[in-house]
């Protein structure tokens, strides 16, 4: 009875969860450069004097889909996408290296280069200024060049180089920022094998009809756990009428 009440309460409890990591994915299907989590169930055993009868349901967050989205042309000079594996470094808010793969950047008033967020975009010698009155171009390599307005490709000046990395997945840990970070701590080395696509942004890897499945099982998932919870209770009441009859 001990294991039946505590794997249903527990599986109850850890499937709301699941549902809210699932309707967050669903909530980033249009989120440019968003890796989707992924979530499973694990059994635990309760540890302790005169626990062995029960078990727990754990929801273990598995960690990060890593597939790559869908790389679609936006004809903006200031979009750019990763070809294949790699990150765009960026600095957060609270001044620590972190890595995206969101590249859509927009010019600060300052006068910086900037995610949509409004992080600055780290450069090799720290954030790239973008000087007034420029059109401005992101070469393959994460070179960021200007032109003078009006003026023709030999005036072209660059500005600085986005650093781009691309540590080993394993290394990753996703933050409740959405940004991704090294497990250590420190910052990843620039790579030079990272390359960029101009002029277009990758997509959400979230499969918007996979979640919704997922959000469908999530449901009668959580009603055959109130159903079994139901079940113990009835279980239990029954044992209780045997009882008093036979005393």
């Amino acid at each position: 009875m001990d294991r039946l009440i505590y794997i249903a309460m527990s599986g109850a409890k850890h499937t709301l969860w699941q549902q809210a990591s699932t309707a967050h994915n669903l909530a980033n299907v249009t989120t440019t450069g968003y890796r989707a989590e992924s979530n499973a169930f694990r059994a635990l055993p309760v540890i302790g004097e005169g626990a062995r009868t029960r078990a727990f349901v754990v929801d273990s967050t598995t960690g990060t889909d890593f597939s790559p989205g869908v790389v679609q042309n936006t004809g903006r000079e200031l979009d750019v996408a990763i070809q294949g594996k790699g990150w765009i470094a960026v600095q957060a808010p609270d001044g620590s290296e972190a890595y995206t793969r969101s590249g859509s950047f927009q010019i600060s008033p300052n006068g910086v280069l900037q995610t949509r967020n409004g992080l600055n975009v780290t450069g090799d010698g720290g954030p790239i200024a973008i000087p007034p009155d420029n059109d401005i171009t992101v070469a393959k390599d994460g070179t960021v060049s200007a032109i003078p307005t009006g003026q023709t490709l030999t005036s072209v000046t660059a500005l600085g180089r986005i650093k781009l990395v691309n540590p080993s997945e394993s290394d990753l840990v996703k933050g409740q920022d959405g940004l991704f970070r090294l497990k250590s701590g420190q910052p990843a080395a620039a790579d030079v094998n990272v390359a960029l696509a101009s002029n277009s942004l990758e997509s959400s890897n979230v499969s918007m009809v996979e979640s919704l499945v997922n959000m469908i099982n999530h449901a009668r998932s959580f009603e055959l756990q109130t159903k079994l919870l139901q079940k113990a209770e009835s279980n239990d009441a029954k044992a209780g009428q045997v009882l008093s009859l036979n005393g």
